[in-house]
């Protein structure tokens, strides 16, 4: 069948469509998806069981790779001013951020209420349906249409209705209904402990930002900002409770006494909660038109906020290649590259988290291990290595082989435009449209006239780095891309060719990412 054709069938079939894609869950994964799939034109409705948002805050910080993927989308302006840091840690051993050098700090105390509301109007703005006080019931893949029951909607929240998409993708966390349905395999291993945790108002606690070891167990203090405190404790050879909903604040506060001494009774609980380090990810994250990402597809004890983060950068992952399916611009093997290169992600998270929860809640028998550890990473090769590994940094995707940055994600790169970008840029900023970037820093005429036939989905720019010369070989002189003279960029901010370096040649890269040239 031709572009064309396809293209032609599937203006027929979205008639009998509700949205080409059904999101479930209005969570940061679930909202980011929405407006990457948005960017990318393509129609999606979001089923959020929740009326309102609740103003809960699992997650209280950005690391490193979600700042870049959010400059990248233009939206960090909108969180307002952003404290970062340097410090970071390994299951309670320090580790310095600064090392990587990155444009970007960690943001470590930015709510994920606050998250959630930046990225909703981002998406609504977009144009994305967001349906709250729905609820999913059931699904069906039909093979060529996912069918999903929805309760609510009226004044009763009892109405029933069913909705049809092209593709359901699961954003509804760690007990997530997408996932049942979907009859996705979840192995894994079940909660051995339980931690505790309150935001507190009306009580000023000294800040434990990295985790303090206790002889019993394991606490935790931030600001968040408001006159309001996070604590969370974990004591040692705690076993997880059988809860049918949250502790109570005395549970906390008497946990917190026990470990600290500190009497925080007196303080008003703006929101208390429990959480275990059971671990387990989906065998797969795609099951014909039915996808999973963020917590719906793995959960792991939330040693330095990875889950949501990683959620995240699931969803920017998945939206440009699902839109460019739905398109039928792009291979439908494109859709298969989600999985093999997000469950690598997930697998080496959820190791390196349930690493962190020995660190973290272990006993005596551990200390050696932290002794030997907190050494190594005194050493610049490791630290930086654990550091670029809990902020998502050291993340390289199957490209192809050839030159070290192949697969990264593109470090911060400033430019000086040239031609139609004559003013100072950057590579963030050239990646708002969502769409592919071929950055020619050589003014190269014949390189361009590789890439015409895919201008309708990568945007072809020349531009060169400052104080360099408008043309010439070695455009870079400096840094991680010293001496390239051009990269083709994927949307979601990572490389997938660049020159000189890369084994394929431009036009195999292009169709590879990017289906054939019209």
């Amino acid at each position: 069948m031709s572009t064309h054709q396809q293209n032609s069938q599937l203006a027929v079939d979205a008639q009998a469509v509700d949205a080409q894609v059904i999101i479930v869950g209005a969570g940061p994964t679930g909202l980011t998806l929405a407006g990457e799939l948005r960017l990318a034109g393509t129609d999606v409705i979001v089923l959020e069981r929740l009326a309102q948002p609740s103003g809960e805050s699992r997650g209280i910080g950005l690391n490193i790779r979600t700042m870049e993927v959010l400059d990248q989308r233009g939206l960090l302006s909108r969180f307002g001013p952003i404290t970062t840091s340097t410090q970071g840690h390994f299951g309670g051993i320090p580790l310095d951020l600064g090392v990587l050098q990155t444009a970007h700090g960690a943001a470590k105390t930015v709510p994920q209420s606050v998250t959630e509301a930046v990225l909703e109007r981002w998406a609504r703005e977009l144009g994305a349906d967001i349906r709250r006080g729905q609820e999913l019931l059931s699904l069906t893949d039909h093979g060529d249409v996912v069918e999903a029951r929805v309760r609510g909607g009226d004044a009763s929240g009892r109405s029933e209705q069913v909705l049809r998409a092209r593709y359901l993708v699961g954003c509804d966390g760690g007990r997530s209904t997408v996932r049942a349905q979907g009859e996705f395999d979840f192995p894994g291993t079940d909660a051995t402990t339980e931690l505790l945790l309150a935001d507190l108002r009306g009580v000023e606690i000294e800040p434990r930002m990295t985790g303090e070891l206790l002889a019993n167990g394991m606490v935790m203090a931030a600001p968040l900002g408001d006159g309001v405190y996070r604590i969370i404790v974990g004591e040692r050879d705690a076993p997880p409770g059988q809860r049918s909903g949250p502790p109570t604040f005395d549970e906390v506060a008497d946990a917190w006494k026990r470990l600290t001494g500190t009497d925080v009774s007196t303080a008003e609980p703006v929101w208390v909660s429990a959480f275990t380090d059971a671990t387990r990810q989906a065998s797969e994250y795609r099951r014909g038109r039915v996808l999973l990402a963020g917590d719906s597809a793995h959960i792991h004890l939330p040693a330095g906020g990875q889950g949501m983060n990683t959620g995240i950068q699931d969803a920017v992952n998945l939206g440009w290649k699902l839109a460019a399916v739905l398109r039928g611009t792009a291979h439908e093997g494109l859709l298969d590259t989600y999985h093999t290169e997000r469950h690598e992600v997930g697998r080496r998270m959820l190791a390196n988290t349930r690493a962190q929860s020995l660190l973290i809640l272990g006993g005596a028998e551990v200390a050696p291990v932290r002794d030997v550890l907190a050494e190594l990473i005194a050493r610049a090769d490791v630290g930086r290595d654990l550091a670029a590994r809990v902020n998502g940094l050291d993340i390289r995707y199957d490209v192809g082989s050839g030159h070290p940055l192949l697969g990264a994600r593109v470090p911060h790169l400033e430019l000086a435009g040239s031609g139609r970008h004559d003013r100072p840029t950057s590579v963030a900023e050239l990646l708002r449209s969502g769409r592919g970037l071929l950055l020619d820093l050589e003014d190269n005429a014949v390189l361009r006239r590789r890439a015409v036939g895919w201008t309708d989905r990568v945007d072809v720019v020349t531009a060169r780095p400052p104080g360099t010369p408008p043309a010439g070989p070695g455009a870079v002189p400096a840094g991680p891309l010293a001496g390239t003279a051009a990269l083709l960029i994927r949307p979601d901010g990572h490389i997938a060719w660049l020159a000189p370096g890369s084994h394929h040649d431009l036009p195999t890269s292009l169709d590879r990412w990017f289906g054939p040239a019209r």
